[in-house]
């Protein structure tokens, strides 16, 4: 799943579509495994799609899936946030890939944004779930810790973002093959 990218295409992009090239096969290739294989063996597909990935893959696909969606508005940060803390493993994995990219202070939001889930018992597993996107504006409480999280965490991916494809750059053979 490394991208194929021509020399003189490569070095006329900016960092931001550098990540983008290099996340689109990814996310191609996952819906594709995800769509050729039943609900029932579902998180053995995404497993072994995750495994076969290099450590820089993985974080560029764990926080790229979390934006895609976070950052289309407050409601969607917040459900987004939500579902991902119901799952653990998909949580920790995002928070893993900012870390990998060393963006500490994205991984601060990530982890202000878990102390707000925590403390208002959101679940921790997709069974108990069952967060709307409005949840959000009929708690106030909930929506005065979240949006300025949302907030943050929308002025913070565009460095997230230079910082992944920063890494690319530097990393080539971890995520582009480099063609003639």
């Amino acid at each position: 799943m490394i991208s194929k990218v021509k020399r003189w295409e490569l070095d006329s992009l900016s960092l931001e579509e550098v990540c983008h090239v290099c996340f689109e096969p990814l996310i191609r290739a996952y819906k594709q495994r995800m769509a050729d294989h039943t609900l029932e063996n579902s998180s053995m597909i995404k497993e072994k799609f995750y495994s076969d990935l290099t450590d820089g893959q993985r974080a560029l696909f764990s926080f790229h899936v979390f934006y895609d969606h976070a950052v289309e508005s407050l409601e969607e940060f917040y459900w987004w946030s939500a579902y991902f803390f119901a799952q653990p493993r998909i949580w920790s994995a995002i928070k893993s890939g900012v870390n990998y990219y060393r963006d500490e202070h994205m991984l601060q939001i990530l982890e202000s944004v878990e102390s707000v889930l925590k403390t208002y018992h959101h679940p921790r597993s997709l069974d108990e779930f069952n967060v709307t996107r409005e949840d959000i504006v009929r708690n106030q409480e909930l929506f005065e810790l979240i949006s300025p999280l949302s907030n943050k965490f929308n002025e913070a991916s565009p460095l997230t973002i230079q910082k992944i494809g920063s890494y690319i750059r530097d990393n080539l053979k971890e995520f582009i093959l480099i063609e003639d």
